[in-house]
């Protein structure tokens, strides 16, 4: 229940919105009364707090003694507690002096807000009510009260405006609190540093070496140390530091984010001999250098340099898609690989799964250096090949990491990936054998025995087993071998003799000569990796193509004495000047500075050379080419050629039927050949093209033709529409019969054909170049599904061969090298291949030959003349 004294009274009983709008505004009144209090009183306070802000920023407490510091900071704490008495006489305002503030700054007479709460002093009837009408009168005033904003009325208090001084010693203060001699709030909190002074006859000449690998210029340090900021620098930066001239020689200190400092040692060739005189090694130079590693600041001669270290993140790689094996048993890697300055290396790490750690191996684990772009190190994609089949793991399953690393050290790991590893496929059982004694005793020498009881095996009935006398000495003069066999050399000798007797029985001189080719591979690989001379890459190149040539007469040999396969036709041949031109353009790109294209066709080169297979008859191969399917190919493009010259006919004669009706028939041209394409001649054409064109002898040429003769020309182009019609509709039935579903861009060009045909039959030609225009657009679109289902089939055919290895012929379009076809009959504009050009590589010699003389010639230019090395820098 409400007191009576809380209970409304006058007008703000029957009003209850008036009720709380007064009760609003007395509160924001008694707030505004309560900060008048206040700020009289806040002054000092805020005085002490400037002037003890004021003295820190202009560094007043780090240039006085460590006493004296004391007693100020004991004296400001002092001033302010004082400051802080007359707040004891504050209190919340009244609710009587928010009405008298609020009538009084509104300007209201008779009390209109106090009314309210008074009594009428006779209580009569009449009174009361004569009461209650004034109360409603002075409710209406209230509705516009407005309490204002706080007048403390400071100037009474402060009539000599005394502060300002301490507002306009601060903000001066702090202006000078942003030079490099400004001072700290901390400082009265913390001892004075030690007082350096500055020798200004000492020279400092300060800068900052980024690593090589991160292309970043460097960072030369201001004379003053007038760096505010910290100067952000990469990671394993060389500081140095040049101090000349002066007294005594300058201490040079690092000083840690921690707060440890470390002096900087002289460089030992700059340090001044002990037997000089004292005035000659203060003139001497003393250079001070150190790697920079983690945050810090130099400090030196009074002056003062921040560094914050940028980290170098570790770099990252990973696989792009699954390790594969090659046609010749190589393992092929594509990878991503990502470093905030670039990679440096890469390589995958080969470890079996199955391990015993009593095995006494033979070789060590395989190395596999994986080729990295050098101009996009940073993030690059790349794919290499390399041949493993000679390690003992082959066969086995591993577990392959690839690992990156930086020029900083770091290393980077890819998740694991086991699969196993490519072996070398044999077709001759005799050969595989061989091959399998050498890995039992090369992976556990231990295992010697054991491989000898399998050479013997092989040896107990020769005359049936071993066909060649040849080869049964070799498997007897292994035997001897392997049980003579004492220490690591010869081990590995009789292990390397074995290799030689499986490859000589499976490919005889043809395994030599790869093996000569693989190695003239990789040292040219080697020497565009360390940027060889030109004179080693020439030697080198010279090498390559004598292996290749070796390995090319081998294999000449080796297909001549094999039967003809199928897929070996003209078009699966690989042709020795395709393997020139190549190894040219390599040597081009590597003389012109562009190592790192040249590098990258090498790569290619080996890739393709990989895919090469030797060729020998393949048990379980089948046929790779449809002799039936080719004869439909070229009469595809027949029609397709025979159309156009259709469609251009077409479209000079309309031509000339469009100028005879302009200038009237009596105007004549100059001589025009086509008719000699409509007039059958001795020479010949394609029959499908007389159809139609039998004219008659002494008929006038297209020059000379009237309109209607014209008009007479294109309806005779008719039957040849038709009969390209007709050839294509023989083709889809051809196609039908050989198990191919005919597109249905077939379909529609046959319509348009027919559409086009009728149209020269009225003799009109526009319409009909529009139809033979979409029917040769369809006829691409056909003749594309055509070979797309050749192709197809083509590989549903091929399947794989013994071992997992897959024909040469025809995979995916390619030839043996593992290159894009020239594709026979019509070229649908499907071309992948970008090799540079011969002419390509002569222009970027030209344009290197025409920098390097415009910086012979000393351009007057500093900015040129950086630009041009920057040109010629080939990193």
């Amino acid at each position: 229940m409400r007191s009576p004294s809380r209970q409304k009274k006058g007008a703000f009983a029957f009003r209850p919105s008036l009720a709380r709008l007064v009760t609003t505004k007395r509160l924001l009144a008694r707030i505004v009364l309560f900060f008048e209090q206040l700020l009289p009183p806040l002054m000092p306070v805020l005085s002490v707090i400037a002037f003890y802000l004021s003295a820190s920023w202009f560094g007043l407490f780090r240039s006085v003694p460590d006493w004296l510091r004391i007693l100020l900071l004991i004296a400001f704490a002092g001033a302010f507690l004082v400051s802080l008495l007359p707040f004891r006489t504050l209190r919340w305002p009244r609710i009587a002096e928010a009405d008298r503030m609020l009538e009084e700054r509104n300007g209201l007479p008779h009390q209109p807000v106090t009314v309210q709460e008074d009594e009428p002093a006779f209580d009569t009837p009449f009174g009361r009510a004569l009461w209650r009408e004034h109360q409603t009168r002075m409710a209406e005033k209230i509705a516009a009260l407005d309490a204002g904003l706080p007048r403390p009325d400071i100037a009474a208090h402060d009539r000599f405006a005394l502060r300002a001084v301490p507002a306009l010693l601060l903000v001066t203060a702090f202006g000078y609190s942003l030079s490099i001699n400004g001072g700290s709030i901390r400082d009265a909190l913390q001892a004075a540093p030690e007082q350096v002074v500055s020798d200004p006859a000492v020279r400092i000449d300060a800068w900052v070496t980024p690593p090589s690998y991160t292309g970043r210029a460097p960072i030369y340090l201001t004379a003053d140390g007038s760096e505010q900021a910290p100067i952000g620098i990469p990671q394993f930066s060389g500081l140095t530091v040049r101090v000349s001239g002066g007294k005594t020689a300058e201490k040079v200190v690092f000083r840690k984010a921690n707060g440890e400092a470390q002096d900087i040692s002289v460089q030992a060739d700059t340090k001044p001999q002990q037997t000089a005189a004292p005035a000659s090694q203060a003139l001497v130079a003393q250079t001070h250098m150190m790697k920079l590693q983690e945050n810090g600041a130099l400090e030196v001669n009074g002056r003062r340099w921040s560094f914050e270290v940028l980290p170098d993140k570790a770099p990252e790689i990973a696989f792009d898609g699954l390790p594969k094996r090659s046609v010749n048993g190589a393992l092929e890697i594509a990878f991503t690989v990502k470093d905030d300055y670039g990679v440096q290396e890469a390589h995958a790490e080969i470890v079996p799964v199955e391990t015993d750690p009593t095995a006494t191996p033979l070789y060590p684990l395989p190395e596999y250096r994986l080729d990295i772009p050098r101009r996009n190190a940073r993030d690059a994609k790349g794919v290499t090949s390399r041949n493993l089949t000679e390690h003992p793991l082959a066969g086995k399953r591993v577990r392959i990491t690839l690992v990156a690393k930086d020029a900083a050290g770091q290393t980077g790991r890819s998740p694991p990936y086991e699969m196993a590893l490519p072996s070398r496929p044999f077709n001759e059982p005799l050969a595989a054998a061989v091959a399998e004694e050498r890995q039992v005793f090369a992976l556990d020498t231990r295992k010697m025995p054991q491989a000898i009881a399998l050479n013997e095996a092989l040896t107990i009935r020769p005359e049936e087993t071993i066909p060649k006398l040849t080869n049964y000495l070799l498997l007897e003069s292994a035997l001897a071998r392997m049980k003579l066999a004492r220490g690591e050399d010869a081990l590995k000798d009789t292990a390397q003799y074995l290799w030689e007797i499986a490859l000589g029985m499976e490919d005889g001189d043809l395994s030599l000569a790869e093996r000569k080719l693989r190695e003239a591979q990789q040292n040219l690989a080697d020497a565009l990796d360390r940027n060889a001379p030109d004179a080693e890459i020439k030697k080198l190149m010279d090498e390559l193509r004598k292996a290749m040539q070796d390995y090319m007469t081998e294999l000449a040999e080796r297909m001549q004495n094999a039967p003809m396969q199928p897929n070996q036709n003209a078009q699966n041949i690989l042709r020795q000047q395709d393997l020139e031109r190549m190894m040219d353009q390599i040597e081009n790109l590597a003389r012109s500075g562009n190592r790192d294209a040249a590098q990258q066709m090498l790569s290619e080169l080996q890739r393709m050379m990989n895919n090469l297979q030797a060729g020998r008859p393949q048990r379980g191969q089948q046929s790779q080419e449809n002799s039936e399917a080719r004869k439909q190919i070229d009469k595809l493009g027949e029609i397709l050629r025979d159309q156009q010259k259709l469609m251009e006919q077409t479209f000079r004669l309309d031509q000339q039927l469009r100028d005879r009706m302009q200038r009237g028939e009596s105007d004549m041209g100059e001589n025009d050949p086509l008719l000699d394409e409509m007039n059958p001649g001795e020479n010949g054409e394609p029959q499908d093209q007389q159809q139609g064109q039998q004219g008659k002898e002494g008929q006038p040429p297209s020059d000379q033709m009237t309109a209607e003769q014209l008009r007479e020309a294109l309806k005779q182009l008719r039957a040849q529409q038709d009969a390209l019609g007709k050839q294509l509709g023989e083709l889809q039935k051809s196609l039908g019969e050989m198990g191919m579903k005919p597109g249905p861009g077939f379909g529609q060009a046959q319509r348009e054909m027919e559409g086009a045909g009728r149209e020269l039959g009225q003799g009109r030609g526009q319409p009909a170049v529009e139809g033979q225009g979409r029917a040769l657009e369809a006829l691409r679109q056909g003749a594309r599904d055509m070979m797309n289902q050749m192709m197809q089939a083509q590989q549903g055919q091929q399947g794989q061969g013994p071992n997992g290895q897959v024909g040469q012929g025809d995979q995916n379009g390619r030839d043996p090298l593992g290159r894009p076809r020239r594709p026979q009959g019509p070229d649908f504009g499907d071309n992948s291949v970008k090799v540079p050009d011969e002419i390509d590589v002569q222009r970027a010699r030209e344009i290197l030959d025409a920098i390097r003389e415009k910086l012979g010639n000393n351009p007057p230019q500093e900015m040129e003349r950086r630009y041009l090395e920057r040109l010629l820098d080939i990193q």
